[in-house]
């Protein structure tokens, strides 16, 4: 069971994702496609994570592999092999499919914060056991203004409505991260002082940040199983099941 993992940069590793996968029975192969061929097909993954990065869903000029990652993405939802997509990820997935996106309307969204499941979470096989408003970690400074047609809007957040969504049976978009550890936020921070600002005080602090971090394992841990279980679940039988056993 092998999963494909498209890192754009090299600030955002697999970081706990990567190891919540790996326990999880999940093999890794990272490939940054900035420097990478990204593989033509399927044929020896079962699943695709794509992470985010500090570059825009539409900066093809300067980075023109976004555009194979984007086929990538299009190529894994017609063929229904499942994609869990964080930040930039998601925008890439949403711009693939069919949506859009733009730099954020109200600013830069920064911070442990929260996001608010909808009700057609309620149901969803990856996201539905997941407490009703979760903690995220929040480093954005663009968004999904519009979600692809045939998506379905799985979490909303006050500064931006778009946070998760599912395109198809399997192909799963987060405008927020889940990978992070604290030393990664902090380097983020570090590098993109102007973006920092809009954390609320303190939340980008070291000892806030440990504490936020084992929050954040709690919740998003047992998702990332899931994703692993799901990856491991015939397309066929997919649909037959509300939620997919961890065992």
């Amino acid at each position: 069971m092998r999963i494909l993992v498209v890192q754009p940069s090299k600030l955002d590793s697999p970081g706990e994702l990567g190891e919540w996968l790996l326990a999880a029975g999940a093999e890794l192969d990272v490939v940054l496609p900035s420097e990478q061929q990204l593989p033509d097909g399927f044929d020896g993954h079962q699943g695709v994570v794509v992470l985010g990065s500090e570059i825009g869903a539409y900066d093809d000029a300067e980075h023109p592999w976004l555009a194979g990652v984007r086929a990538l993405l299009s190529k894994a939802v017609g063929e229904r092999v499942p994609v869990l997509a964080i930040c930039l990820g998601a925008q890439l997935l949403a711009a693939a499919t069919g949506g859009q996106v733009r730099a954020a309307r109200k600013g830069p969204e920064v911070g442990t914060l929260l996001v608010a499941k909808r009700d057609a979470a309620a149901e969803d096989p990856l996201l539905g056991p997941a407490p009703l408003t979760p903690d995220v970690l929040q480093f954005h400074t663009d968004e999904i203004t519009a979600l692809p047609p045939s998506a379905r809007l799985l979490a909303s957040s006050p500064k931006c409505d778009n946070q998760a969504f599912r395109v198809g049976d399997c192909a799963y978009g987060l405008q927020f991260h889940i990978e992070t550890t604290p030393e990664m936020v902090l380097e983020w921070a570090r590098l993109s002082p102007d973006v920092a600002a809009a954390a609320r005080p303190g939340q980008l602090e070291p000892e806030h940040l440990r504490e936020f971090h084992a929050d954040l394992a709690e919740t998003w841990q047992p998702v990332a199983e899931r994703f692993v279980r799901m990856v491991a679940t015939p397309p066929e039988e997919r649909s037959t099941s509300r939620f997919l056993p961890l065992a």
